[in-house]
């Protein structure tokens, strides 16, 4: 079998194995973080986690896609993990930024959900006191 074939096939199971479990495990981790943006909406919260991780492995396996064809041919067993460490490299780092920009936008909303609740007084006022002239 060709080397690039190999570097290939080695790519795709690696890249997708890594993709599955780092959506799982945001997947999990995330349930909790969400039901605290969404004010304790759990079926919400399960809606949104699942079209995050969908969203996820749409764009994660999409790069990964796109990303498997090399500019040259692997001649050799070096030429293999050389490719094979820059490509998965690549593709930690995309998976890595996909994480960190859905802790951004969550903490985010969470924020602006923080925000919208102080700004409710913890009880309603019972009367009026008019201002006195001396004070």
């Amino acid at each position: 079998m060709d080397r690039t074939v190999i570097a290939y096939v080695i790519y795709l199971a690696v890249s997708i194995a890594l993709t599955i479990w780092v959506a799982r495990t945001l997947s999990r981790n995330g349930r909790i973080f969400l039901a605290d943006v969404l004010h304790g909406n759990e079926k919400l919260a399960e809606a949104v986690n699942h079209l995050l991780v969908v969203g996820f492995y749409l764009v994660n396996l999409g790069f990964v896609a796109l990303y498997l064809s090399g500019d040259r041919t692997i001649e050799d067993t070096r030429g293999i993990f050389e490719a094979l460490s820059t490509k998965l490299g690549v593709v930690l780092l995309v998976l890595g930024v996909m994480h960190l920009g859905n802790v951004y936008v969550l903490n985010r909303i969470r924020r602006r959900g923080v925000m919208e609740r102080e700004q409710l007084p913890p009880v309603t006022p019972q009367e009026w006191i008019a201002p006195t002239a001396g004070a």
